[in-house]
């Protein structure tokens, strides 16, 4: 039986309906994952099931006892006290009275306590304060520690306690792995695979959805349509049914087209024209007024720069610490023109510290940056870039002209926001009254009009829909010049990095060919399955073979790059071995000795992981 319905629900917030006599239920254990474009009302069906916001016709039926939670988009800025007191409040009132009972006994106020304790009794909250602890512990959170004072991360984790310990049948997340770092949505992903309550959940990354979802429900153009199957099934039955859709709407049109041309003959033909085929006429004109088109694609375009020099950023031996934490250690790498690089790591482990030296805003402490000739630069930055609230859509890019020049093309502002679907009217309204999505889009459309050779994209990804994903995907991979990218969405690195910058460890920053998954293959934790090499016997390099059609674009550049990232470990190797081999080397101080055998045994085992990895690309061109 149906955990939730909803019937004939239907909203409006202007001339054209958001939701139109939907029907939706949920059933329980399920994973429900609501997609759509943005603006299509995906948020707005979340709060109809939540109960916040009424539709203006329809019916909503909760069944009895049924409880539903929600973790919140984003974090609120105004949340005072501790872990404890933030869990707590998702009780109500009894939660509020244990908030006091906690920080009366960590004060040692007995009178207090008395008066609570009375309290928490009369109202069996003693369950309910084993239920706070419970969660706590299951989540691993610290209960004394201040809210305030934790990572973006953490204090999702928190909110998700105080949704979590209302014990809810179902659990609505709206973006949940927004602002988290790839380790903390992996927690997310597996700790809600082990809830037993009902899930309906809203997301743009695809990586989580296709892990979690066991339906999709799609909103598109005022209707809801399920899909019992898992994200890459569903986007294939999408495609076919976009095309039955379009071959329908083509016979239908051609239909009304051929009786608009009988309607308008002749004389002769009026006096002797069937008025049931008239009837029939106006009903296929009223059908095709009703008829609501689906959304024009975004037509996304970065506006070129000159061609920048062939070497873009090379760093030599760097090396950059704070005074509490190491951030890069003896880090060197080329970047060329037309790379496409992903920065990936955990929040907070360095990852801005680091753009700022390639980009030479922050100078390193030891080792050098060289940045190439004829560099022009477009920063995306989705937390400190600004838009003016009060100002339009449109007085947000254009300057001191309402033109804009796009690769030797000049275009009216209202022509290029709507490649970024601005319609007119909405180009014009205040940016005060944009969602999400819509202001990450408003962002790309400041960034791609200035001209540029250089991309560096800071989480361009959060709140896009994912047709305008991969729209940014296509766009990327197809430009010409060279793209720095910071993200945590899995599928979007995996699509458009050529290679990756990795915090694999405090100070320890590695680079890899590929995106997260070749990294994933390819780190050093991961056991080489071959032989370790004999390193008393020269190694003889591997010639590179031809390209193959069996190797995919990645993998090409992948297998062309290892001889060279063979030859180097070996001389990596050559040279620690002379330094460990010194007389001298065991006269130093222990944590030296230690530090540099660590970095013999990471450096053998990378070259393993190389040989092997080379062998299995070559294996393929066989």
């Amino acid at each position: 039986m149906a955990l939730l319905f909803l019937r004939d629900i239907s909203l409006s917030f202007g001339a054209a309906p958001l939701l139109n006599k939907i029907h939706f239920q949920v059933e329980p254990l399920e994973r429900v994952c609501i997609v759509g474009r943005n603006g299509e009302g995906k948020s707005t069906l979340l709060k109809i099931i939540e109960g916040i916001q009424p539709a203006d016709e329809g019916t909503r039926i909760v069944q009895d006892g049924v409880k539903i939670a929600k973790l919140r988009q984003d974090v609120p800025h105004d949340i005072q006290g501790s872990v404890f007191d933030v869990v707590a409040l998702g009780l109500g009132d009894i939660g509020r009275i244990l908030k006091d009972y906690h920080h009366a006994a960590l004060d040692g106020d007995m009178d207090q306590l008395a008066d609570l304790q009375q309290q928490i009794e009369a109202q069996n909250g003693w369950e309910m304060n084993q239920k706070v602890d419970t969660i706590l512990s299951k989540l691993d959170l610290p209960p004394d520690d201040e809210f305030s004072s934790l990572s973006g991360g953490m204090k999702r984790r928190v909110l998700l306690a105080q949704a979590l310990v209302q014990q809810p049948d179902i659990l609505l997340l709206d973006e949940p792995t927004n602002h988290l770092d790839i380790p903390s949505i992996q927690w997310l992903e597996g700790f809600v695979k082990s809830l037993r309550c009902a899930l309906v959940f809203i997301t743009h990354d695809r990586a989580f959805l296709q892990a979690l979802a066991t339906r999709i429900v799609e909103v598109d153009r005022g209707q809801l349509y399920s899909w019992d199957c898992d994200y890459l099934t569903y986007l294939e039955r999408k495609q076919a049914q976009l095309e039955s859709e379009a071959k329908s709407n083509s016979e239908f049109d051609k239909k009304l087209a051929q009786e608009e041309v009988w309607i308008r003959q002749g004389i002769k033909a009026r006096r002797t024209r069937n008025e049931g085929r008239v009837r029939a006429l106006e009903k296929l004109r009223l059908e095709r007024q009703a008829r609501r088109s689906q959304q024009g694609s975004a037509n996304l375009q970065v506006n070129l720069a000159d061609t920048s020099g062939k070497k873009v950023i090379e760093l030599s031996n760097l090396s950059f610490a704070w005074p509490d934490k190491v951030i890069v250690e003896n880090f060197s790498t080329l970047i060329m023109r037309g790379d496409k690089v992903g920065l990936i790591g955990p929040n907070g482990c360095g990852k801005s510290t680091l753009l700022k030296i390639l980009l030479g805003q922050q100078q390193p402490q030891s080792g050098e940056v060289e940045l190439g000739t004829n560099l022009q630069i477009a920063y995306f930055d989705q937390h400190r870039a600004k838009l003016n609230e009060e100002l339009s859509v449109a007085e947000n890019v254009m300057d001191s002209s309402d033109h804009v020049e796009i690769n030797g093309q000049r275009k009216h502002i209202i022509g290029y926001l709507s490649d970024f679907l601005f319609a007119p009217d909405r180009a014009r309204q205040p940016v005060k009254s944009l969602s999400g999505g819509e202001r990450n889009r408003l962002l790309l459309a400041q960034v791609f009009a200035k001209p540029s050779n250089l991309l560096i994209l800071d989480e361009p990804t959060n709140d896009l829909d994912v047709e305008t994903l991969e729209l940014l995907e296509d766009l990327l991979m197809n430009y010409q010049g060279t793209v720095l990218i910071v993200s945590h969405d899995r599928a979007f690195l995996n699509n458009v990095a050529t290679s990756s910058i990795v915090f694999d460890g405090p100070g320890l920053v590695n680079e890899y060919v590929g995106g997260y998954d070749d990294w994933l293959r390819q780190r050093p934790q991961v056991e080489p399955k071959t032989k370790k090499a004999d390193k008393s016997t020269p190694i003889s390099q591997p010639e590179p073979a031809k390209p193959a059609k069996k190797l995919s674009y990645k993998d090409q550049r992948e297998y062309d790059a290892l001889p060279g990232i063979i030859e180097q470990l070996e001389n990596q190797l050559e040279a620690l071995s002379a330094e460990i081999g010194d007389s001298r080397f065991y006269q130093q101080e222990q944590q030296k000795i230690d530090k540099t055998l660590a970095k013999m045994q990471r450096k053998e085992s990378e070259l393993e992981q190389a040989f092997a990895r080379w062998e299995s690309l070559e294996s393929q061109l066989n």
